[in-house]
């Protein structure tokens, strides 16, 4: 099983637009055995990055809904359609209650959507592995955003999220997130037990995306 590189597009101008689907092409042209390499891009890009990439697209949120009467509301069943294969769930920036993200990932079950769930403290990860989700993404708020990884700022938290999540929920697989933006904070994560990254403006914004993804890498 090859560990996830989740790329999070949020919503910059250099990853949105036409700009999401260039960055999607440059970023599919660095190759690696060890990785699976997968984007998020802005919700309103999904369709057209979707139509232009072999990498793996997941949504950066989703609601308990299919098809039917839900205005305003992002459909699990358009996004399976358009060739989704997963969603971001309770980012530090969509938070959501525990019985929407219950819901939600057991339609995403049913709709064959994997699930990625961030966790902020070791109380998320203890609730949100009750509902076995695929990956949950620990990041720790104070950190999202800024220079210093939680690998290295707080690797011992980091090391008893893995163990937790191991603990909690056997098959939930745990990403390091929270300023991750080197080679070096990715290796760290590993070595404490991580199946990956999830990683946004380090690459997003980068002048040169690819580049920095091949360091990385």
């Amino acid at each position: 099983m090859k560990h996830l590189l989740l790329i999070n597009f949020k919503n910059y101008p250099e990853a949105t637009g036409s700009n999401a689907v260039k960055l999607a092409a440059a970023l599919a042209k660095v190759k690696t055995d060890i990785y699976e390499i997968a984007i998020a891009p802005a919700l309103l890009d999904l369709k057209e990055v979707c139509k232009n990439t072999k990498l793996a697209v997941y949504a950066q949120h989703a609601d308990p809904v299919s098809h039917g009467a839900s205005t305003g509301q992002v459909s699990l069943a358009e996004l399976k359609k358009i060739g989704v294969k997963g969603t971001i769930l309770n980012h530090s920036e969509r938070k959501l209650p525990f019985s929407r993200i219950k819901k939600t990932v057991s339609m995403c079950i049913a709709h064959g959507l994997k699930t990625v769930i961030c966790a902020s403290t070791m109380r998320d990860i203890k609730d949100f592995a009750k509902v076995a989700p695929d990956y949950l993404a620990y990041e720790p708020s104070e950190l999202i955003g800024g220079e210093v990884s939680v690998t290295t700022a707080k690797p011992k938290l980091l090391l008893k999220a893995v163990r937790l999540t191991h603990k909690k929920s056997p098959g939930t697989k745990l990403l390091c997130g929270a300023g991750v933006h080197s080679r070096e904070d990715v290796q760290r994560a590993l070595q404490l037990g991580c199946d990956g990254v999830l990683i946004a403006h380090a690459i997003a914004r980068a002048k040169n995306p690819r580049q920095v993804l091949e360091k990385i890498l």
